[in-house]
């Protein structure tokens, strides 16, 4: 296959940005590549009429990509915001797709590690030159509301694949290509040797995709593994396919235009109910697999998987520890944003808030427990307020599992603030909930199987303690017995503070103190914040570090006499 971009091209295009992320992954300082705002696409690039269009014809279509072994074709998808999408999509005939995946693989290891950074870079860059079309897509299989939908499906979802590119080129860089080795013998001629070091891809790589941040939580994988040599079949969630379709057909289109086989990136949509995850999980084609999503699935993985390396991001229970704060104001409008964002559909979002019996120091006099749950309570009745405010913050419930958990936590203590129902005018279809924010007793045996359960959605529980001693034992036993993404902590106390920190240290949990401004404990940078750990149950894998690239390939070493 003749190539219509050369590597000399893509170096020349690519090379630049690759090094500004190779360097900011090593000072952790604040970069990307990728426009935020919806205004600065344009020249090139889908204008926000033009994705919108882009989405619309794509409605009621049949989804080609011109991959080997479809034998149906399979669809569903139904907007959270009511819109069914009417878009089926190629359904894979495994043993034929599987072997025609690896035909590749060779060309795609003999390139090299730089090249494949530059064609990974090329296919983000078409990416990000239809963020507005993937906005669209992805408000429309998660329900996140537009902007959010823009930002973290498109340039936030894009920094997340280059850093995975750049943390995957400097492991496979660490070693060289080739070496002369002399090894001196005395009075007898030394012993020479000629060696060559090649990274060897593990073979097929697996993602499976989520519902709530497709092509967020998908990229890191993705891309990880593409970069080191590692063919990639991205199985997305029935109600999320368009998504990682779209990023399917682009890296597919660049793979063939820069001389590879296309087949190394391809797509398996599902039947109904078919559960086609757990069939390729343990096929002994696939070596790697990449899964976010619920914590029995990320069990099953991990345990029946085992012919892969298996990178998972599953569910735990995120913790705000509220002991005191010198910015009382700014404490309650941090918190009330970080639980209204997206419905609290994020793995990051707080669930806990953990707070003394007896009440707090603040900057505006000692408040009660009850003072601050009622005032929490207050500040998120008027950040959603306003009806379309609320509806560009909250988005939709993604799905009806969502909506029944809402409900049902309101029977669970006394209700500080209930959830209410917002109509959207544009969307008379979708489902939209403010939070619930249930008051429970930390010391109750019954509160305790509450609130040390995952409940994904829009609901919070403010947790009674006894002190700020027992609410870090509370957060230590939460993060080890049911993980977590993150923990919050809000203290003026460097005695309460560094027990913390050492909590957060021996558990292994990311942890963000005294956050009043513009930055919130469930928001992650690519290139400097770590999004989890990999250190405590809620995932085994950290997006992203060294970790979640090094064991995509292996080093082999040919060695001749010289």
């Amino acid at each position: 296959m003749a190539a219509e971009l050369t590597a000399h091209q893509l170096i020349a295009k690519h090379r630049p940005t690759l090094d500004q992320a190779l360097e900011t992954i090593r000072t952790r300082a604040y970069w990307s590549p990728h426009p935020e705002h919806p205004k600065a696409y344009g020249d090139g690039s889908l204008s926000l009429p033009e994705g919108k269009a882009a989405f619309d014809a794509l409605q009621g279509t049949r989804f080609d990509l011109d991959q080997p072994g479809t034998d149906d074709w399979v669809g569903g998808e139904v907007s959270p915001y009511g819109p069914e999408l009417g878009i089926t999509y190629p359904h894979p005939d495994i043993d034929t797709l599987l072997p025609a995946m690896r035909a590749g693989m060779r060309a795609w290891r003999d390139a090299g590690a730089e090249v494949r950074a530059m064609v990974c870079l090329e296919i983000l860059s078409r990416i990000s030159a239809r963020t507005h079309e993937f906005a669209h897509a992805v408000m429309h299989t998660s329900g996140q509301a537009f902007m959010m939908a823009f930002q973290a499906g498109g340039p936030h979802a894009q920094d997340r694949g280059l850093e995975a590119v750049a943390y995957a080129y400097v492991e496979q860089a660490r070693t060289p290509d080739a070496a002369e080795w002399t090894k001196p013998q005395g009075k007898r001629d030394p012993i020479a040797l000629n060696k060559r070091f090649t990274p060897v891809a593990r073979g097929i790589s697996l993602m499976i995709g989520c519902n709530t941040f497709p092509t967020w939580n998908g990229y890191p994988g993705l891309f990880a593994s593409l970069a080191t040599g590692n063919p990639v079949l991205v199985k997305p969630h029935p109600r999320a396919v368009l998504p990682l379709a779209l990023t399917v057909r682009i890296a597919r289109e660049v793979l063939a235009e820069t001389g590879f086989d296309p087949n190394l990136v391809c797509l398996a949509a599902e039947r109904p109910d078919e559960g086609i995850a757990k069939t390729l999980a343990v096929r002994p084609e696939i070596k790697i697999i990449d899964y976010t999503g619920s914590t029995s699935f990320g069990d099953w993985l991990e345990t029946n998987a085992r012919q892969a390396q298996v990178y998972t991001e599953k569910a735990g229970v995120n913790t705000v520890v509220v002991e005191s704060t010198d910015n009382y104001k700014g404490m309650l409008a941090n918190l009330a944003f970080s639980l209204s964002l997206y419905s609290g559909q994020m793995c990051t979002t707080p669930q806990n808030l953990l707070i003394p019996r007896d009440g707090i120091e603040t900057d505006a006099g000692p408040k009660s427990y009850d003072d601050v749950v009622a005032d929490l309570a207050s500040s998120v009745s008027g950040l959603l307020g306003d009806d379309a405010r609320a509806n560009g913050i909250l988005g939709a419930l993604v799905n009806p599992d969502v909506k029944a958990r809402l409900e049902a936590a309101a029977g669970l203590g006394e209700v500080a603030l209930p959830s209410r129902e917002i109509a959207n005018p544009e969307f008379p279809d979708a489902v939209v909930r403010t939070p619930v924010i249930v008051k429970l007793d930390g010391a109750k045996p019954d509160a305790e199987a509450a609130y040390l359960s995952e409940c994904f959605g829009p609901v919070t529980f403010a947790v009674a303690v006894d002190s700020a001693t027992d609410a870090v034992e509370l957060l230590r036993r939460t993060v080890r017995d049911k993980g977590a993404m993150t923990v919050g902590a809000y203290t003026t106390s460097e005695e309460f503070s560094a027990a913390v920190e050492e909590t957060c240290l021996e558990e292994c949990a990311q942890l963000s103190l005294n956050l009043t401004g513009g930055v919130y404990v469930n928001q992650t940078a690519a290139f400097s914040d770590f999004h989890g750990s990999g250190g405590n149950p809620a995932a085994n894998a950290a997006l992203c570090d060294g970790a979640f690239v090094a064991n995509r390939f292996r080093v082999v070493e040919i060695r001749k006499d010289a």
